[in-house]
């Protein structure tokens, strides 16, 4: 069976993974595993984000790792507050607007610059979570990365996702270290199976276990990410300060109203939290619980919507250290209903242009940087109704390609604009030094109309993790459809561009009945890692992406999701 044939079959043929308590999903099976055993042994929600987190840095080194950043929300269930960590990479402090550009002015070709030592920006994840965990924790640091410790020792086989990223990477072979790990001595892929094990990763992860990350950030292994990232093609520039200097930050998440839910994502740097609620705040007006899904007329307002959230998310998010960004009045909702009114029913706007929403006070230019994705997403819920979602990440597919003691460093520094301006005027995500990217990425967290948490969702997939948060969160909560069906329903929305739908999917079938709008229709792969947990009647519904090898796993575990 395709792969699109079994997420067709999937959204409609199986339920979501059901367990009475402790619910964890996560992009590969191990590091599900990993999760529930740190809750079985007493921890809570945040210990096993941490313990699956390090997991999925060993299984799944493509996507996220201590070489990347994350963003996290948590909810709390007995103070009953939502809290907002920022774990994303900094710009080291040798970075200058002209980072990307040639020496004629023009920006680097992307494919330059992704596998280089210029795109290595300060690793965030570790420090975030040893904040979190400060204030979260339960078990000890310690404990969290025994799962981790033990899995490299032994080793893991090598997945058919993995094994097919490898072999398709046009730049991973070009680093000695990650050639030697990710290939045969003849040069091919490691097989499907082919049992790997990262006994250096092991010896890093058991360090930071019993120092913490000053182990990271301190002393031998800070310089050995610093001559790694160095000996990039063009080399990086990061310091001994650099990565002394790093700080995680606890911020404001930005929440909002969606029909009769409440719906709190990430602030900036991330773009993910105002640009889905900018989507659902455009979609208020439309009556769309009463649309067929997989419609014309339901990708059709989709899609606009999208276009106006891109419009706006391009051209005013930042790094708030650095850009004035109006958060409130990008998502305020007659702002969003006025954006609303610029939806044409019979035709599509093909290109939206920014709006003026309340506070905008900066003039800036408008931003059209190329955007990749190698990101991974958990959601955890425990026995206590904590919950966790988090977005994790290296940037593209393998990050910089540079390994260094078991890990890749992130490429995330091409989030920036290559561009520093735009007809005169500064771009928001233009590089500085010290400041964080701007990211996509958009852990979310839903609120039913009874103040209880209903949701933690959220996806991979780059700037498109935007839009598919988005509609999953239209399926779940306005379609009826169960998280499940909800996650493996085909993708579909616009970055203000195409209208993009799901290679493969039923999708194709309206394709003309889009274009007959006005839409410039593409049809592309949108692999989406979407990973959540849903309270119902029947307790806590997991629902696994079809598309990559994520699993839900929880206790007292009824019918099983995708994967198991």
């Amino acid at each position: 069976m395709t792969v699109l044939l079994r997420i067709a079959v999937l959204a409609f043929a199986l339920p979501a993974a059901q367990a009475a308590q402790h619910m964890v999903v996560a992009a590969n099976p191990h590091a599900a595993r990993a999760g529930m055993e740190i809750l079985r042994a007493g921890g809570g929600a945040l210990d096993a984000a941490i313990a699956t987190q390090m997991v999925l840095n060993l299984v799944e080194p493509q996507s996220s790792g201590i070489g990347g950043g994350a963003f996290a929300l948590i909810w709390d269930a007995s103070a009953r507050t939502t809290m907002a960590y920022d774990g994303r990479e900094t710009a080291p402090g040798a970075a200058r607007p002209e980072r990307f550009l040639r020496p004629d002015g023009t920006a680097l070709p992307f494919a330059a610059a992704i596998g280089s030592g210029l795109s290595v920006g300060v690793p965030g994840l570790l420090r975030m979570l040893e904040l979190a965990h400060a204030r979260h924790g339960r078990l000890p640091w310690r404990r969290l990365f025994e799962p981790a410790i033990g899995l490299a020792e032994k080793g893991f086989a090598v997945s058919p996702r993995l094994h097919r990223l490898i072999a398709a990477d046009p730049l991973l072979r070009r680093h000695p270290a990650a050639r030697a790990y990710f290939y045969l001595p003849d040069g091919r892929a490691l097989p499907v199976g082919h049992r790997l094990r990262n006994p250096e990763l092991a010896a890093v992860l058991r360090r930071i276990a019993r120092e913490g990350p000053d182990a990271f950030y301190r002393g031998d292994m800070a310089r050995a990410i610093i001559a790694a990232a160095a000996g990039g093609t063009p080399p990086g520039d990061l310091s001994e300060g650099d990565l002394a200097d790093y700080r995680a930050l606890e911020r404001e998440p930005v929440c909002g109203r969606y029909r009769a839910y409440r719906v709190c994502g990430m602030p900036p740097p991330s773009s993910g939290g105002i640009a889905v609620l900018s989507i659902l705040g455009i979609l208020e007006r439309f009556p769309m619980d009463s649309i067929r899904p997989a419609s014309s007329a339901a990708v059709h307002l989709f899609a606009e919507a999208g276009r106006l959230a891109y419009a706006d998310r391009d051209h005013y998010v930042g790094d708030p250290a650095f850009v004035e960004v109006p958060t409130a009045g990008l998502v305020d909702p007659e702002y969003l209903r006025a954006r609303s009114m610029l939806i044409r029913p019979e035709r599509s706007m093909v290109r939206a242009l920014p709006g003026r929403p309340p506070g905008a006070r900066v003039s800036l230019g408008l931003d059209a940087s190329v955007e990749a994705g190698g990101t991974s997403h958990l959601s955890v819920v425990d026995g206590e109704g904590n919950a966790v979602a988090m977005t994790s990440s290296i940037e593209s597919a393998f990050g910089s390609r540079i390994f260094v003691h078991g890990f890749l460093l992130n490429n995330e520094l091409t989030d920036f604009s290559f561009l520093p301006e735009e007809g005169g005027r500064p771009l928001a995500n233009r590089v500085e030094p010290g400041k964080r990217p701007r990211s996509a990425m958009a852990p979310t967290l839903v609120f039913a109309p009874d103040g209880e948490l209903l949701l933690a969702l959220g996806a991979a997939g780059g700037p498109a993790i935007i839009n598919y948060t988005a509609r999953t969160l239209v399926g779940a909560l306005d379609w009826k459809l169960s998280l499940q069906q909800a996650i493996a329903a085909p993708n579909m929305g616009s970055r203000n561009g195409d209208t993009e739908i799901e290679r493969g999917s039923h999708l194709g079938r309206i394709a003309a009945a889009l274009r007959a709008l006005g839409h410039p229709v593409a049809a592309v792969p949108m692999p989406s890692g979407l990973h959540g947990v849903m309270r119902t009647p029947r307790g806590l519904a997991g629902g696994a992406d079809p598309r990559r090898e994520g699993v839900a796993l929880g206790e007292q575990l009824g019918k099983r999701g995708p994967g198991h």
